[in-house]
């Protein structure tokens, strides 16, 4: 009678268990359980699960009734020889009465309590040996029993059902957490974060992701000789820091992965992930996702380049339009400057209107250093940025017509003026680029200068002058002055028009879409 009460709660406590079991998705919570049920159902002193991986090396080791001091005593976990690797070799249940007894075992480590009787069992799951479980030591009796046999074959196959289920979930876990660690990652370098912020999140992420030691970034050094580890996240990582190579390492380092940083078709540098010596090796996995944050990495490396290219860039391009802008204007504004000084000789006879003269030249040399330091600190000049369009013109017609022998008149279409009000600057620019070509080179005594809108919604500035004319088929050959307006008119959305031959003057026509 004590034995079929036995028997049945034996049923209830594997019924309980298949329960307990399926509505755990802790993988690591699920192996535990598996051991301890195991040992309870047996009624076993000790028992082991070992997870293996492809390479059927043991993954993962837990164990039941050994503490945390046997452990540390033990060491590292079995690599599956003896016993433990003919149970997985057969893939059947294997009992015994007398571990040592068989010539199959090849004995315990120092620090292992000593152990008699065997029972393991394997456990399955998707179709393939997941791992073994080992029960050791039948408590009240040698050996353990047929319904012992029973009862942990049953168990594994409830346990290959919760590890499936759990692998599952963990699967999807991780999956999600490297879409979001590769997203984080993605967005950093869209942001234009620092280079090196970028790889310090690369290895933080692919440390924790792999359950890594200890991960690093190495780059070349300036000349290319040496891997320098520019980034080190884990244990010990501030030794790391800065370590060239080759050179020894720092620290035991155990299982490491090495996975190439690379782009263009060149290799220029590694992503290296690392455990301590005895802990466990990576999986195929774990290379996919170190292979996804080098990638990363080397895309964040080559942003950080194109950036640094396209700095150099901008800052040629900077000081090309500040040439252009020192042309344009402040030279511009000088050469009417000195015009306007050498008409003052004729007025020597009269003090009053030299006196007027030299103010006035004080106040516009006054307004060109203004212009140059606004140059000096990467402004746009702002000689008439608060002025009105229309009044600014006539302005800059006015400075030129003081030292000049040509009369110089404005009119402006209020319309078009009010709508070209955000690019006065750009229009102003090259108002200024034309008039100073006309004063300068026609001979004319008189330039008008138009504003006006148009039927189909443009706006054209027209200079024209009375002048000698040129031949626009050799414009290239007249200095950089109407190059530049061409490309003034260009950046200004429209075109040029050049109208002139010799005799007859000229007329340049800037078309402005609005």
């Amino acid at each position: 009678m004590a034995s079929e009460l036995d028997a049945a709660k034996r049923r209830e406590l594997l019924v309980r268990a298949g329960l307990a079991l399926a509505s755990e998705l802790s993988l690591p919570a699920v192996l535990q359980k598996i051991v301890d049920l195991a040992c309870r159902v047996t009624r076993a002193r000790y028992g082991a699960l070992a997870v293996y991986g492809p390479d059927r090396r043991i993954q993962e080791f837990v164990t039941h009734g050994v503490t945390a001091a046997e452990r540390e005593a033990i060491g590292a976990p079995p690599e599956g020889k003896g016993l433990l690797g003919a149970l997985l070799l057969g893939g059947r249940p294997l009992r015994l009465a007398s571990i040592p007894a068989d010539r199959r075992s090849t004995g315990f480590p120092p620090g292992h309590p000593p152990m008699t009787s065997f029972l393991g069992v394997p456990i399955a799951t998707g179709g393939r040996a997941f791992g073994n479980l080992y029960l050791t030591d039948k408590v009240g009796a040698p050996k353990f029993t047929d319904d012992d046999e029973w009862a942990a074959a049953t168990l594994s196959r409830q346990a290959g059902v919760a590890v499936e289920n759990a692998t599952r979930y963990r699967e999807t876990q991780v999956a999600r957490r490297r879409l979001e660690a590769a997203n984080e990652v993605t967005e950093a370098i869209l942001e234009g974060r620092d280079t090196l912020d970028v790889l310090r999140m690369i290895a933080r992420r692919a440390r924790e992701l792999v359950g890594a030691t200890i991960a690093t970034v190495a780059t070349p050094d300036r000349n290319g000789d040496e891997l320098v580890l520019r980034v080190a996240d884990g244990d010990r990582a501030e030794e790391l820091l800065g370590t060239r190579f080759p050179a020894g390492r720092i620290g035991d380092i155990g299982p490491t992965l090495f996975v190439p940083l690379a782009g263009r078709g060149r290799v220029f540098g590694a992503i290296t992930v690392a455990n301590r010596i005895g802990e466990n090796p990576f999986s195929t996995d774990d290379v996919t996702v170190v292979q996804t944050f080098a990638g990363q990495a080397a895309v964040a490396l080559e942003y950080a380049r194109i950036q640094e290219e396209l700095q150099r860039l901008a800052l040629a391009e900077e000081r090309e339009r500040i040439a252009k802008e020192l042309h344009d204007d402040v030279i511009q504004s000088l050469f009417a400057e000195g015009m306007a000084l050498q008409a003052a000789e004729a007025m020597v006879d009269d003090p009053e209107a030299m006196t007027a003269r030299l103010s006035s030249a004080v106040d516009h040399i006054d307004r060109v250093i203004r212009d140059l330091r606004s140059y000096i600190f990467g402004l746009r000049p702002g000689a008439f940025a608060d002025r009105h369009l229309d009044g600014a013109l006539r302005a800059l017609a006015e400075g030129f017509a003081e030292g000049g022998a040509a009369s110089i008149t404005v009119e402006a279409d209020p319309e078009a003026v009010s709508r070209l009000a955000g690019r006065a600057s750009d229009v102003l620019q090259a108002a200024r680029e034309a008039i100073s070509n006309a004063v300068r080179h026609s001979g004319g005594e008189h330039v008008s200068v138009t504003l006006a809108g148009t039927e189909d919604g443009a706006a054209v500035l027209e200079i024209e002058d009375n002048g000698k004319g040129f031949d626009p088929s050799i414009i290239g050959e007249r200095g950089q002055g109407l190059l530049n307006l061409r490309a003034r008119a260009e950046a200004l959305g429209g075109d040029l028009a050049i109208d002139s031959e010799p005799g007859r003057g000229s007329r340049l026509r800037i078309r402005i879409p609005l």
